[in-house]
């Protein structure tokens, strides 16, 4: 009867186990053998004490050494011995599949795990800079932002604390960080529990505007609650065999909060992660409905994770002429450089990271853009500076005043890709903008902030201005249909229209300017930059 104790006790310490770990039911997760592992840790132990039946004479035998007992406790049992069999099997068993399913032997499948087009051209994919909708606002940024706003709920900041997700996402239009509140502590669970959390903040990236938008429903079941009430607990109970991975907070177009969680697969245990979709979790209601990778719905905007595309791309770059090449000639071999950001385009949100060559130095060979919804990886072939590098060159131009620089946004400034960065004190604040030459990162220019996003590119492009090549310009005789003049920064700028088109024509072009008027044809050259205002590069 002590025996069957141990199958007992096993049964309900492994529910209980199952309950808090939340292992997935499925032979390529890791997590799954260690729980099986863990569980036949436990049997072992419980059924080691339990077949203990030793009489009084078989111990003071024991302790005398008189004779070998051949079973102490059941040590030596078939049981014992099954579940040491079992363990070295699911050891030695993955080891082996996973080093048969390693790059050593599949360096091709591992190049190929995500297609990447190398065809795209900068100026047609990446539309000329909007600075009324440019993200000039970080994750750490935001993250001090969406603090003070909260501060000031002073009945909320004793119940709640702020999430650090604040996932970039399009939303209407605007360019927004969003995260969700948390439960500060268990009690502060168990207290708010019936009404949930009532509000997440949402900060806009582009102006930093910040507010605490408040939920008619509370939020119930999220991750920072407990028993059942929590959402990966939920989620398992009813995806019992999915392997889930990134975890994100969305809102979608009417402004409903939901968490989007990416779903994966892998080959052998762990290996070689890929994408298979989401699940779109409510957590009002504490509902859920899955995705494939080809139906997910068009307001969510991340479905993969940086670190994935990030690891894919590494891939691609690393076993491009096979594994050894990778270790010992690095013929070919390229690499991702340290650090990501985003842009925002057509209402997605792409990863952007620079490509360098394996062995480190201070250039790009190119970058890729990724859509974080799709998976859809753009290589652009523009060597350049390597991002670290440009964020170096922006922080000598004010070393005295030691700002740091934040990681680049990639933008196309007049038809070239440039850098952008912003320049933080100790305490976190923008203090300056610097343009950075992507081709030559020591064209940089600094602004002091306060002057503005638009005086910052004014400034760098009349910093930076080079002659035009007539033979990279687009020439085109136009007729003017209306004139009209603005004053920028001191310089006079004439907005000329003509056949739909827009033109923007610096008074420094062409003295002659002043006395354009209605009918007038003028030979001018530009660069396809495919903005709405076509800047003019020369007056012939």
């Amino acid at each position: 009867m002590k025996k069957y104790l141990s199958y007992i006790i096993t049964a309900i310490i492994a529910l209980i186990l199952y309950y808090l770990l939340l292992p997935p039911i499925n032979l390529h997760s890791a997590s799954f053998y260690f729980y099986i592992i863990i569980v036949l840790l436990v049997f072992m132990f419980n059924y080691s004490i339990f077949s203990i039946s030793y009489n009084n004479r078989e111990v003071m035998e024991l302790l005398f050494n008189k004779r070998r007992v051949r079973t102490i406790g059941g040590l030596n049992s078939k049981v014992y011995k099954t579940c040491i069999f079992i363990i070295a099997i699911i050891i030695a068993g993955t080891f082996i599949v996973n080093f048969f399913c390693s790059p050593l032997f599949n360096a091709k499948s591992y190049h190929n795990r995500i297609t990447i087009d190398e065809t795209g051209d900068f100026t047609k994919d990446v539309k000329e800079v909007d600075f009324k909708a440019l993200p000039l606002l970080d994750r750490k940024s935001s993250g001090v932002l969406g603090d003070r706003v909260m501060g000031q709920m002073s009945e909320w900041v004793s119940q709640f604390d702020v999430s650090d997700m604040y996932t970039q996402i399009n939303y209407n239009g605007d360019i927004v960080r969003v995260t969700p509140l948390t439960y500060a502590d268990p009690i502060k669970w168990f207290t708010n529990r019936n009404e949930g959390i009532k509000g997440y903040i949402v900060v806009n990236s582009v102006d930093g505007k910040t507010k605490l938008v408040k939920l008619d429903k509370g939020m119930k079941y999220v991750p920072s609650a407990l028993f059942n009430d929590k959402m990966e607990r939920r989620l398992r109970f009813k995806y019992p065999t999915t392997l889930f991975d990134n975890i994100s907070f969305e809102i979608d177009e009417e402004g409903n909060p939901y968490y989007i969680i990416t779903t994966v697969d892998y080959t052998a245990v762990g290996l070689k992660e890929r994408v298979t979709g989401v699940i779109i979790y409510d957590p009002i209601t504490g509902k859920s409905k899955k995705y494939t990778k080809e139906k997910i719905p068009r307001w969510v905007d991340i479905a993969y994770s940086a670190s994935l595309v990030i690891e894919q791309v590494d891939d691609w770059g690393t076993y491009i002429r096979g594994f050894f090449n990778s270790i010992f000639g690095q013929k070919n071999v390229v690499r991702t450089t340290e650090g990501y950001n985003y842009l925002a385009m057509d209402d997605d949100v792409y990863l952007y990271t620079g490509i360098t060559s394996v062995v480190s130095d201070e250039s790009n060979l190119g970058f890729i853009l990724s859509n974080m919804r799709t998976g859809e990886t753009k290589f652009y072939k523009v060597a350049g500076a390597e991002e670290y590098s440009a964020m170096n060159s922006a922080e000598g131009q004010v070393q005295e005043k030691g700002y740091k620089s934040t990681f680049p946004l990639l933008i196309n400034l007049n038809g070239k890709p440039t850098y952008l960065v912003s320049l933080k004190d100790d305490n976190g604040l923008v203090k300056m903008y610097a343009f950075i030459d992507v081709v030559d990162y020591q064209k940089v220019v600094v602004t002091d902030s306060s002057k503005g996003i638009l005086t910052a590119k004014d400034n760098y492009l009349k910093g930076t201005k080079t002659e035009a090549k007539d033979e990279e310009l687009t020439k085109e005789k136009i007729t003017v249909e209306s004139i009209h003049t603005a004053i920028i920064n001191g310089y006079t700028y004439y907005y000329v229209e003509s056949k739909d088109k827009k033109f923007k024509i610096s008074i420094i072009l062409n003295e002659n300017l002043p006395f354009l008027k209605v009918g007038d044809t003028i030979d001018i050259g530009y660069y396809e930059t495919g903005g709405k205002v076509i800047e003019v590069e020369k007056v012939y």
